[in-house]
């Protein structure tokens, strides 16, 4: 199957490469996401351990699995995984986003390999992992479908692939649009756009076209009382994280 073309959206890059220095502050633009991070990793770690018969209190569960984070930013995913033992890659197409996940990787000891790339090219060199990470960048890319087979064939065979992405309907458009962009300001206005959010049923569809399995989906649910995430079985109509596999 031939990779497809460039599924990179220039005006969705230039975005994040605005916000790049910023991927460490706890209270600043990415203020969101590291609340969310937690919750996001508890989702990855326990599938992978599922998928690959890990023990997660070993004391380096994912030794010997080669895991990419797609999009990775300043590397709030990569780091946790080379922690755990994996060897990682982290790609990202905002080029100011790598040497500031570089520096920090540096400064926390941890070995990375951290490239300015896209899925396409990666998968047009054949380059193979065991685990994909596609962490809230589906809704950001120009070609959906082109960009998921593209991480398909990233995957070895019996490869697990993890995608998070947003709902689409009023609830995500309040929470995600008019509350983090108009109210709570922790994201620039403009960061989401309503249209390109994909409900689960149609990334299910774009997985399964895309060459993927749909193993499991679950929601992240935040509670504005605690200002905590946690992941729930029922409640997909925000934030939502789907697990895959390649046959």
């Amino acid at each position: 199957m031939q990779t497809a073309t460039n599924t990179i959206d220039d005006a969705e890059i230039a975005k994040f490469e605005a916000m790049a220095a910023e991927w460490w502050d706890l209270e600043g633009k990415f203020k969101p996401l590291h609340m969310l991070n937690p919750c996001r990793l508890d989702y990855i770690t326990s599938q992978i351990a599922a998928e690959f018969a890990r023990d997660l209190d070993a004391s380096a569960p994912f030794e010997g699995l080669r895991i990419l984070d797609i999009g990775c930013g300043g590397g709030l995913l990569c780091e946790p995984m080379a922690r755990l033992g994996a060897t990682v890659v982290g790609v990202d197409a905002a080029p100011r986003n790598i040497p500031v996940a570089q520096v920090h990787a540096e400064q926390m000891g941890l070995t990375i390999d951290y490239r300015v790339g896209t899925a396409e090219a990666l998968a047009e060199a054949g380059e193979q992992f065991d685990v994909v990470l596609n962490m809230e960048v589906v809704e950001h890319v120009a070609d959906p479908l082109g960009y998921l087979t593209a991480c398909q064939q990233l995957l070895k065979p019996g490869g697990l692939h993890i995608c998070s992405t947003i709902n689409r309907n009023p609830k995500s458009f309040a929470m995600a649009i008019v509350g983090a962009e108009w109210v709570m300001r922790w994201l620039p206005k403009g960061t989401h756009e309503f249209a390109k959010f994909i409900t689960p049923d149609e990334l299910f569809d774009l997985l399964q076209k895309a060459g993927l399995d749909p193993v499991d989906r679950k929601g992240f649910q935040f509670n504005p009382i605690s200002w905590t995430w946690r992941i729930s079985d029922r409640d997909l109509t925000v934030n939502y994280v789907t697990a895959a596999t390649k046959p």
